[in-house]
């Protein structure tokens, strides 16, 4: 009645990436430069420069965004975006504005969201971020200040 079956070995499963906000800019700060490197960000606030990410990005209701080009694994819109977005996956919310070209494997979006440019529907994209950095320059900073601290000793 209460016999154990003996069950077949579970196969391993990937481990599907969960994609999360890291970081926000805030809705009162304006940055111009580049933007590289791992993990979600949110910007609310805005941005003018290079946008190259391995992970998300969200553009919020107040977030306003201006690039040549920007790359990431996600992007969802629901501010304003002006220039070519390279993605595997774009959302476009309904209070979402985007001038400029799409790339991307995954589109959505919502009612009332505007698009001005064209989509560009591929099998896969490469998003040419290169290597993903294993430090950042301060944590290599640091770590070859402790090396030198301990050579000292």
């Amino acid at each position: 009645m209460f016999k154990r079956t003996p069950s077949s070995p579970e196969s391993p499963e990937a481990i599907p990436v969960v994609e999360r906000i890291t970081s926000v800019l805030g809705s009162g700060v304006i940055w111009h430069g580049d933007l590289d490197g791992s993990g979600g960000v949110r910007i609310e606030g805005a941005f003018e420069g290079k946008i190259a990410l391995r992970g998300m990005l969200v553009v919020g209701e107040t977030g306003r965004v201006t690039c040549e080009n920007i790359r990431a694994n996600t992007v969802i819109v629901a501010g304003a975006v002006r220039g070519n977005i390279t993605t595997q996956k774009l959302e476009i919310r309904a209070t979402g504005r985007v001038w400029g070209d799409v790339a991307t494997t995954a589109f959505v979006t919502e009612e009332g969201s505007f698009l001005r440019g064209q989509i560009r529907m591929e099998e896969s994209v490469d998003l040419e971020l290169g290597p993903a950095p294993e430090s950042t320059p301060t944590e290599e900073a640091d770590a070859s200040e402790a090396d030198s601290e301990a050579a000292d000793s």
